[in-house]
């Protein structure tokens, strides 16, 4: 299997796209009028503690006060390599063995204890702010390399879940706790399977470094203030992305593959012969059918190859997926029709989680099948589906009504939410009230209005469309508002007006 990172560079946007056997797999974007907060640290103030739900609001200088629960504030051990596995800065997480213990669970962690209102705070972004939401922040730093990730508050080492050979694990383990100083951390990530002690050692030099010039900053900093910016999107593709299983890296712009060539010549020189520049006619995402890709991944419907399809709606606290035969009708079998159906539903629903960065609470509506062996493996085959999915992802067995609930770590906005806004005549709602609808709330509030409404003239101001029913399909009933009402019905088109909006004049 062939896959490449393709890098789409431009002074307004950086646009990343993973690309496995031909297939976009994964899409990250970064604009620099909208760039991500993520793996930044802030030395900021508390400025309301809430015990009532365990969290604390912190103000480090943004338009949106951050968030840290209790459990962000003191994270136990056992609790940190799952933390530092799905809060990493990139938001790419490979981090991190199984959890063992739930930090809730831990007493006498109260926020009040914890915190003050005024007191200054070292704190890092843990997940961007989206929608409404300020930022949530922990006070666990944790700073990635390209084979560690150094956690300088806490003395423990931790191995990536993803090596699974129990000789690496060890090696590593070892090697760790040979080079490190005393009271700090690090987790071995999954690249580091095959780095050398040189590579780990120099790695760890460099994140230490690091961490001493933030703690610098710290005595002459003025809260609340930034103290440490993460790499931008195109330097975190090759720290986070550029593994030994990637075939190419293509970018197309010249000073950021100069920049590029410079940061890995400092931090992977054996990954330079896999880095070219793209000098082609056509945009590099028009030449690899990625913005063809994209734009699809923006549409509700998706049709699967049998011809069902599937539907996508996002709404603030879930995703709902629907899974639906369409044009499919199969041979001879229903159950069959619709198992098929549901198993090819089930393998893109996985690839347009992944790529569409769905995160949160997910329910998906399969068909319903009445076999018990086809909803059994049909579960199976969509929990191997999701494998090759680095956000942590729990699923619940598939109901009697071929519901599947699950959950998908969320780290940043959606594909939708980076991508679109709220249509501006809507403000996203999806609907509006009906023409009809709109006809019938004018004459009754005419007919309410015209007892004690001096004059025998009414103006009624309306959108193009409403004007038009007024005029048209329901003439008679505006002629016989006028009977009743005793008053001339003026009809004025304002194409200035939503289409919801009218105003009713009345003329002395």
């Amino acid at each position: 299997m062939t896959t490449e990172i393709l890098i789409n560079s431009r002074r307004y946007e950086v646009r990343i796209a993973l690309v496995e056997n031909g297939n976009l797999t994964e899409f990250h974007l970064q604009r620099p009028t909208e760039k991500g907060l993520m793996g930044n640290i802030y030395l900021g103030r508390v400025v309301r503690v809430l015990p009532g739900m365990q969290a604390a609001f912190v103000d480090i200088g943004l338009e949106r006060t951050g968030f840290l629960y209790v459990d962000d504030v003191a994270v136990p051990p056992s609790e940190l390599e799952r933390r530092t596995s799905d809060l990493e800065p990139s938001g790419l997480p490979d981090i991190a063995d199984q959890v063992r213990s739930d930090p809730r669970s831990t007493p006498g962690n109260n926020i009040e204890d914890l915190l003050k209102e005024g007191q200054e705070i070292m704190v890092q972004v843990s997940k961007d702010p989206i929608g409404t939401k300020g930022a949530r922040l922990t006070c666990q730093i944790t700073l990635p390399g390209r084979n560690l990730v150094f956690i300088p508050q806490t003395d423990h080492i931790g191995i990536s879940r993803k090596i699974e050979e129990e000789g690496t694990r060890q090696r590593l383990r070892m090697l760790i706790e040979e080079l490190r100083p005393h009271h700090v951390g690090f987790i071995a990530r999954t690249v580091a399977e095959h780095a050398s002690r040189e590579d780990v050692e120099a790695d760890m030099e460099f994140l230490m470094l690091l961490w001493e010039e933030i703690q610098d900053q710290r005595p002459k900093a003025q809260v609340p203030c930034l103290l440490y910016e993460d790499l931008d999107i195109t330097l975190r593709s090759v720290r986070d992305l550029f593994t030994s299983d990637v075939d190419y890296l293509i970018i197309d712009n010249e000073k950021s593959y100069e920049k590029l060539m410079r940061f890995v010549n400092t931090f992977t020189p054996q990954l330079k012969s896999k880095i070219s520049l793209y000098r082609g006619d056509l945009p590099l995402f028009e030449a690899y059918g990625i913005d063809a890709e994209i734009s699809k991944a923006l549409e509700k419907k998706v049709w699967l190859r049998s011809g069902g399809y599937i539907i996508i709606e996002n709404t603030e606290a879930l995703t709902v997926i629907d899974v639906n035969t369409g044009r499919f009708v199969g041979k001879d079998d229903l159950h069959e029709t619709i198992f098929k159906t549901n198993m090819e539903a089930a393998k893109e629903i996985a690839y347009q989680l992944r790529l569409r960065n769905i995160g949160g609470i997910i329910i998906i509506d399969f068909i319903d099948m009445e076999e018990e062996h086809h909803r059994e493996e049909l579960f199976n085959y969509f929990r191997e589906a999701v494998k090759k999915d680095k956000s942590r992802i729990n699923i619940l067995k598939l109901s009697e009504f071929g519901l599947v609930q699950m959950t998908r770590k969320r780290h940043s906005e959606n594909l939708n939410q980076m991508m679109c806004e709220p249509c501006h005549y809507c403000a996203g709602e999806g609907v509006l009230k009906s023409r009809r609808t709109i006809c019938y709330e004018i004459f009754r509030k005419i007919s309410r209005n015209s007892g004690h409404a001096g004059g025998n003239t009414v103006t009624v101001r309306v959108h193009p469309r409403i004007a038009d029913m007024l005029l048209k399909e329901e003439e008679q009933t505006v002629n016989q508002l006028e009977t009743d009402t005793g008053k001339r019905l003026i009809i004025a088109p304002a194409k200035d007006l939503h289409i919801e909006k009218y105003e009713i004049i009345w003329q002395r």
